[in-house]
Formats: structure tokens, sequence, C-alpha cells
């Protein structure tokens, strides 16, 4: 044999049908996927509260009052008038709409 067919040998792989190559593409989407889903999960684990067991920050609901709040808000803005803040005062606290005005 000479040094050039030696050569051709090799650049087709001893006749390799290109298996190699798809297994070795198909590892790499693998290995990727398993370092980020690693990933992931540490920070979800480090992200919890350190008292565990509830949710974390951003599943929480509104703050008790927090409409309430909202509400004065609007009112102190003039964006509603006092009947109207009243009224819907009154629909917050699970009032009849006529007896914040009665007080």
């Amino acid at each position: 044999m000479t040094w050039g067919s030696e050569s051709m040998m090799f650049w087709y792989d001893h006749g390799g049908s290109g298996w190699g190559l798809f297994a070795m593409a198909v590892s790499m989407v693998l290995f990727w996927s398993l370092i980020i889903t690693v990933a992931v999960l540490l920070f979800r684990s480090l992200a919890r509260p350190p008292h565990g067991g509830g949710p974390t920050g951003w599943h929480k609901g509104p703050a008790p009052g927090h409409a309430e709040q909202i509400l004065a808000e609007r009112y102190a803005r003039g964006e509603i008038d006092e009947e109207e803040y009243a009224r819907r005062l009154a629909t917050l606290r699970g009032s009849p709409p006529g007896s914040a005005e009665q007080q």
C-alpha cells in the first residue's frame, strides 16, 4: 500500500455508515439537556425560602387589604368621588352598598 491509499482509508472511516455522527449528535443533546436540567433544579432549590415547605415569593397572592389600599389611592388622586369610594369600599368589605353611606 502506498501512503495515499492509507489516507483514503482513514478519510472514509473504514467504511462507516454515518451512525457514529448521529450517535455523537444525540449524546451531545442529551448531555446539554442534563446539564441544563441540573442547573434549573439547583437554582429552584436555592431560591426557596429558608423555612422551607411553602411556595416561593412570586406564587403568593396579594396582601390582605391590597384592594382597599388601591381604592384609597384612587380616591386620593381624585380618580373617583366620595360616593363611589364608599360604595366600592362597602363592596370590598362585604356589606351592602347602602350601609356605608349611613355610617
